[in-house]
């Protein structure tokens, strides 16, 4: 995630409260969506590039 400052918002109308609510990452909402990511994933078996599994791991240790 980008830190406050790191994105030039210059020719846009948004309030710090906006954008703060914007860059906000709701852990809980994302810890519910693995399982239907692994559902997802499960249907490409064998096929499924490895790298998208690491991704996938790195994700729930980020997450908590």
């Amino acid at each position: 995630m980008p830190d406050e400052g790191d994105l030039d918002l210059s020719g846009l109308d948004i309030s710090a409260d906006s954008m703060k609510e914007l860059m906000t990452v709701d852990t809980g909402e994302w810890s519910a969506e693995i399982p239907d990511i692994e559902r997802h994933f499960a249907e490409f078996g064998d096929r499924l590039p490895e790298r998208l599994t690491q991704q996938l791991q790195e994700l729930r240790k980020r997450l908590g």
